[in-house]
């Protein structure tokens, strides 16, 4: 492996906020219902004091780098308040400084109990909200166990318009229990004519360790999974939108903290069962923060960082499992930048995958074929 250089790498800021106000029986994401559905203000003040010692234990990790786009996920980041935001940006900035125009990109629920207007967020410096709706059928609402309604949805989209918020995406899943092709697409009109400029747009998948894995819902038959994605998608594309990445769709720029997660790039991470990514010269790390809130609140800021070194074996499945998602793919030159290794040594890999019409043929460029997206999963296990 070659000498890497952090400063070439990109950095973003990932923030885990893990509380919810329940549990939705789809999700397995670290979220934590919340006693009585409302954080307490002693709570958030800990949590948020608790996130900036965290932060300090990466100030190594920046290399002379500032923070370009920092993510706000959970869980519902939504619970916290404008002021509790106001105050943790305030604190990161004097230990790392973030870039001018720093994208900041908060998760945010549209049950209206659940937030300050939004416009408090805008003011406190978060410039992009992603709301997850899900679905704006109420039926299909309450089988997810969302506590909001469509009306509340398609409010949510219309008050943060209000608010100012010119960059705005909506979560929607498809392939819910019993849904219908008609209910499918009516989800994603209403996403278009409510003023989204982002669509997140992904098929539900029972995952392990959730209420639905357990009981089991009745999902659509695989035609009408295929009739949702093949309509779905040309609607979108007659409707203005850029399909740039597998489940993403933009009217406007791309997201830059998605973009930066998907070409390789490094991320610090704090909060509860955060996950980030550093590059050093000496190669590319992982870490890891305890899962549990009361844990992680617990423990010394020393104990959260457990970082592993990324094998040079399993790079190369690292980098495309990434960089493969987005469909223009990315320039080959930053494989050895993002890894170290030489992209030489995947030659034989890459001219049988570009003979099987996998990959494209432009030796400059990463990227699969439209074919090559549609099996996806084998491409990326000829990196394993």
């Amino acid at each position: 492996m070659a000498e890497l250089n952090p400063a070439l790498v990109p950095l973003s800021l990932y923030i885990h906020m893990p509380w919810c106000v329940r549990k939705c029986p789809y999700c397995d994401f670290n979220s934590h219902a919340v006693p009585d559905g409302k954080l307490s203000l002693d709570l958030e003040r800990e949590y948020l004091q608790a996130l900036v010692e965290d932060f300090k234990t990466q100030i190594d990790f920046a290399q002379g780098r500032a923070i370009h786009s920092v993510f706000i996920g959970g869980g519902t980041p939504s619970l916290i308040s404008a002021q509790g935001y106001q105050w943790l940006f305030a604190q990161l900035k004097a230990l790392i400084p973030f870039d001018e125009n720093c994208e900041i990109t908060l998760e945010a629920n549209p049950g209206t109990v659940e937030h300050d207007p939004f416009a408090g967020y805008l003011e406190a410096g978060i410039n992009r909200l992603s709301i997850g709706v899900q679905s704006f059928n109420t039926e299909h609402l309450k089988k997810l166990g969302r506590i909001h309604s469509n009306t509340d949805a398609v409010s949510a989209i219309q008050l943060a318009k209000e608010a100012g918020f010119e960059r705005i995406n909506v979560d929607l899943m498809h392939g819910l229990p019993e849904q219908t092709l008609a209910q499918a697409l009516l989800d994603l009109k209403l996403a278009v004519e409510s003023g989204a400029t982002h669509v997140s747009w992904y098929q539900l998948t029972i995952e392990p360790n959730t209420v639905f894995f357990r009981t089991q819902p009745v999902l659509p038959r695989d035609e009408v999974l295929e009739d949702i994605q093949e309509q779905g998608e040309a609607y979108l594309k007659a409707s203005g939108f850029v399909n740039y990445e597998v489940s993403a769709w933009r009217k406007e720029r791309p997201s830059a903290h998605n973009l930066n997660y998907w070409q390789f790039g490094d991320y610090l991470a704090i909060g509860a069962g955060a996950h980030g990514k550093v590059t050093r010269p000496d190669g590319v790390y992982r870490f890891q923060k305890t899962r549990l809130p009361k844990d992680y609140l617990a423990k010394v800021p020393a104990e959260h960082l457990q970082l592993k070194r990324i094998d040079d074996a399993e790079l190369p499945f690292e980098f495309m499992m990434n960089a493969l998602r987005l469909n223009e793919g990315v320039d080959a030159g930053l494989y050895a930048e993002r890894t170290g290794l030489s992209l030489d040594s995947l030659d034989e890999l890459l001219a049988s995958l570009r003979a099987r019409k996998w990959m494209a043929a432009d030796h400059s460029r990463l990227a699969c074929t439209e074919q090559g997206h549609v099996f996806l999963n084998s491409v990326l296990e000829e990196f394993l």
